[in-house]
């Protein structure tokens, strides 16, 4: 009998529909392209739950991507997409040799993946990538996961899942990010603060308006770009008009990738006010593209040059001004991870 392919299959509830799509999960389709790099000879297979939101099978970056075609629909419908994943699943394990299953997120996809993996003696890895480890997270009581399936995005994660629900995931493994993306770093840095992100409550970005506003007083030319689109883009357009910083706050909308990357190598802040952060990819893209990150939130143990951790609203208003007035700051590169090692760490679980 001819020897079957050695597979790993990644459940996601998203993935991108082709590869133009830089805009869904980029940091989780990153890792999957540096898996394929340090791995050429894995098969790897992608089942997307949700996103497209049109069953199909076509192949992205030399990988396979089944969706399932879920549309994020509710109730007895998200039932219908855990069967057909989990039938999907069945053909998958009787064409291939599954080497394991590795989830995003601790959700859904977790379910399907925990359940089929102990039916059929498969490993099955639970990525937690961020407000799946906050309190209430159904999933933890109906999977009841062992730690040693269990993998933090960062130390905060793990430290959220340990208070939360009393049990310390075994393997912490952050994303990091792709050098290769980075063009040449600029002559000038033409931004003053920049932010990019969803435009959700969670984010706060009313915070980062209102502090272009106190800026203001003291830089009336200051320099503010907001990236990504949410719920919240009326609100924060409304707040800078009532403030008088429309002359100061370009809104740029959900932009590509790269554009994203090129505007942080022209940033000399990158703000980031989120209230909970599991250790958001911007912030690591940021520090590497040589802005000074200040961010409430602190992902890791460990210090990293250029990142400013701040306590609250004045705190973090004092530091930007104390690195605005620094006429010799430096904007080296701060590499946290690059992703094709974090790609070595997540396979060597499997083999």
């Amino acid at each position: 009998m001819k020897n079957k392919l050695q597979t790993l299959v990644i459940l996601s509830p998203g993935f991108p529909e082709n590869e133009a799509d830089t805009t869904c999960v980029p940091p989780q389709q990153l890792f999957v392209k540096a898996l394929k790099e340090v791995c050429p000879g894995l098969n790897i297979i992608v089942l997307a739950f949700h996103y497209p939101f049109i069953k199909n099978e076509y192949r992205w970056n030399n990988v396979k991507v089944i969706a399932v075609g879920g549309k994020d629909k509710g109730r007895i419908r998200r039932i219908k997409t855990w069967l057909k994943a989990w039938f999907i699943l069945r053909k998958l394990n009787k064409k291939y040799s599954l080497i394991g299953l590795l989830s995003f997120w601790f959700g859904e996809c977790a379910l399907v993946g925990d359940y089929f993996g102990r039916q059929h003696k498969l490993v099955h890895y639970s990525w937690i990538l961020g407000q799946d480890a906050k309190k209430g997270n159904k999933y933890f009581k109906w999977i009841k996961p062992q730690r040693e399936n269990l993998i933090a995005l960062s130390d905060f994660i793990a430290k959220e899942v340990r208070n939360n629900y009393g049990i310390a995931p075994l393997q912490v493994l952050s994303l990091g990010i792709d050098t290769s993306l980075f063009p040449d770093l600029p002559v000038k840095r033409d931004i003053d603060i920049l932010g990019a992100g969803s435009l959700i409550p969670l984010k706060q970005y009313g915070l980062f308006v209102e502090t272009i506003g106190i800026l203001k007083q003291s830089h009336p030319h200051i320099k503010a770009v907001i990236c990504g689109k949410g719920p919240e883009m009326e609100r924060l357009k409304a707040i800078t008009t009532e403030l008088n910083l429309s002359d100061n706050i370009l809104f740029a909308g959900e932009l590509p990738h790269m554009e994203v990357l090129i505007l942080m190598q022209r940033a000399k802040v990158f703000l980031h006010p989120s209230a909970y952060e599991g250790f958001g990819s911007v912030l690591a893209e940021a520090l590497y593209a040589g802005a000074h990150v200040v961010s409430f939130c602190k992902p890791m143990a460990k210090d990293y040059r250029h990142h400013h951790v701040v306590k609250n609203f004045e705190e973090m208003n004092m530091e930007i001004v104390s690195i605005l007035k620094k006429t010799h700051r430096e904007h080296d590169r701060v590499l946290v991870c690059p992703i094709q090692q974090v790609a070595k760490n997540m396979i060597s679980l499997f083999v």
